[in-house]
């Protein structure tokens, strides 16, 4: 049969419109996750200069390896408060996901403040423990409400550009360090970190609750508060809650207790060339960019990824990266003496864009619960493992303090990403799934 007149035309595909709630309720969970990166990561830009002043004030000597055990002790801490997060979850999934987003940011602003007046490093310790309670709980309610609030067609995508808030926000630390920090000291570093709190009465006005949890209120309003959880562990979602948490262990062992000594390691390199004071600061600020610049690109990166290897898939892709880029950089790159700065940097590249592996969890992570306890979910796969990485985290900083160097102790955290890699195969797969009721 003859085609000649045909016209054959591609397919139209259409992208469901956002409406002004689905708009406003994605800025005020980026924003939030923004300044939540941004505050989270002050402490990592000014570990060294605030240790060095509250140390001797605290009748302990400020020798380079004090300041690494001292600083894994606060780090461990404040992924103590971290891991009490996961008790968000629960309030997010009874009083709703805006209202919960709102108590989190304000959480967290006040304490992270607070740490500008301290005159000990015990009262820093007790503030930075405080404060990871309320950053950790944005990232559930943030996630959570993202995932419920933008259409099917869109949701993979919406998970990618909430991500980038907080890499977005550790940029925005890197840029206060080089123009405030390093001029004004680290006080004001935590002064800058009461600012979210601003969010509050932006949120307050014009954003309501996702309409899958509206239609549940009155079921979840029934709950006692511990149920989302026993919900979690029945036999149904037992396996897949466990296997989260290990996969989200495995990046914070990465995270906190390995690239987090970035803006450390830099300015010890700095140091060693014979650019000190000012000057290393700035320096560690550019690498802080550099890392949250290539993370923000694995994010946008994800989704597609995601679409065409699976959840799975694209978590093992940034596993595999992180791994090898760990260890390359801090094992190998980290003790060549004077010309390992420029190829450090080159490095720190691809560990910022592996880092985007925590981007996988806010897309997939919601996909495997239902609304009744997705919150609580995402709060205890987010934030209880961090009890785990602040055991971790602790023993990099006992190991800084022996060897007197930052490499290899943090080489070592690559093994987590190795195991979390063998455990991936075990995890559920969403893919071409939509959202559970």
């Amino acid at each position: 049969m003859s085609t000649a007149g045909i016209h054959l035309e591609a397919p139209t595909v259409t992208v469901t419109p956002l409406t002004r709630n689905q708009v406003r309720g994605f800025w005020a969970s980026w924003g939030g996750w923004t300044l939540d990166g941004m505050d989270s990561f002050i402490y990592a830009l000014v570990l060294v200069p605030s240790l060095r002043e509250l140390l001797p004030r605290s009748g302990i000597a400020a020798m380079k390896g004090n300041v690494g055990y001292y600083g894994g002790l606060l780090f461990a801490l404040f992924l103590c408060g971290w891991g009490l997060a996961f008790l968000w979850g629960p309030v997010g999934d009874k009083f709703g996901r805006v209202r919960t987003l709102m108590l989190t940011i304000v959480w967290y602003s006040v304490f992270t403040f607070l740490s500008a007046l301290v005159a000990n490093v015990w009262q820093l310790a007790v503030l930075r423990l405080l404060a990871g309670i309320g950053i950790g709980g944005e990232w559930a309610m943030g996630g959570t409400f993202v995932a419920e609030e933008w259409p099917e067609d869109r949701r993979r995508a919406g998970a990618g550009y909430m991500h980038t808030g907080y890499y977005v926000g550790v940029f925005l630390a890197a840029m206060a360090n080089f123009l405030i920090g390093s001029k004004f000291g680290w006080r004001a570093m935590f002064a800058v970190g009461g600012l979210p709190a601003l969010l509050l009465a932006w949120v307050r006005h014009g954003v309501t609750e996702p309409a899958c949890w509206k239609q549940k209120e009155g079921v979840v309003r029934t709950w006692k508060i511990w149920q989302p959880f026993a919900t979690l562990f029945s036999s149904a979602m037992r396996r897949r809650t466990i296997l989260n948490s290990l996969f989200m262990l495995a990046s914070i062992c990465g995270l906190w207790a390995g690239t987090v000594y970035v803006p450390a390691a830099v300015t010890a390199l700095a140091e060693a060339s014979g650019r000190t004071g000012p000057l290393a600061a700035q320096i560690a600020s550019r690498a802080t960019m550099l890392v949250s610049f290539a993370t923000i690109l694995g994010c946008l990166a994800m989704p597609w990824l995601a679409e065409r290897l699976g959840r799975r898939g694209a978590l093992g892709f940034f596993f595999a990266l992180m791994a090898a880029f760990i260890a390359l950089t801090f094992g190998k790159v980290f003790y060549l003496g004077a010309p390992a700065l420029p190829w450090f940097f080159v490095c720190l590249f691809f560990l910022g864009f592996g880092g985007a592996n925590f981007a996988v969890y806010t897309l997939w992570l919601p996909e495997q619960y239902p609304t009744e306890c997705r919150a609580s979910a995402f709060a205890f796969s987010t934030s209880f493992a961090r009890f785990g990485g602040a055991a971790i985290t602790f023993l990099v900083g006992a190991g800084v303090q022996r060897y007197g160097s930052l490499g290899i102790p943090v080489a070592l955290t690559a093994i987590a990403f190795a195991i979390g890699l063998l455990l991936i195969p075990f995890g559920a797969e969403t893919r071409g799934r939509p959202l559970p009721a």
